[in-house]
């Protein structure tokens, strides 16, 4: 152990957390490429041979020069995402057929009702055959 001094072991490990900090940051910006719409084919071949040929260069470059639109386009994955899954959720509870449930129907008769839309004989029938 004496021939491994602590400074050198600090020095080890924060070299160690920088070259994996690169690779997850390479592979962010690798994700980000193929993501872009806006982006030609051409355009994201050339990203893509820039940040594997000088992989440090191209790394660094991409997240000065389209750093701003990650952000963008991340967030709006996100709001897709979020989305997609209340939408999936309201599916669900309806049913799985896309349409209001019942509970939904029955209170926007009752709704209906009091407003005055619907007469007592109107909402009795659109009731039963609801609950039919």
């Amino acid at each position: 152990m004496d021939d491994y001094p602590l400074l050198d072991l600090f020095l080890t490990m924060l070299f160690f957390f920088l070259w994996i900090m690169w690779f997850f940051l390479l592979f962010r910006v690798i994700t980000d490429v193929f993501r872009d719409d806006e982006l030609s084919g051409w355009g994201k071949a050339g990203w893509i041979i820039f940040c594997l040929v000088l992989p440090f260069l191209g790394v660094f470059v991409y997240v000065i020069v389209r750093g701003r639109g990650m952000g963008r386009r991340d967030a709006k994955q996100a709001k897709e995402s979020e989305a997609a899954f209340q939408d999936y959720i309201r599916k669900t509870a309806a049913g799985g057929t896309g349409q209001t449930s019942g509970t939904d129907e029955l209170s926007r008769l009752a709704d209906l009702h009091r407003s005055g839309a619907l007469t007592d004989d109107e909402f009795d029938r659109a009731k039963t055959k609801l609950l039919a």
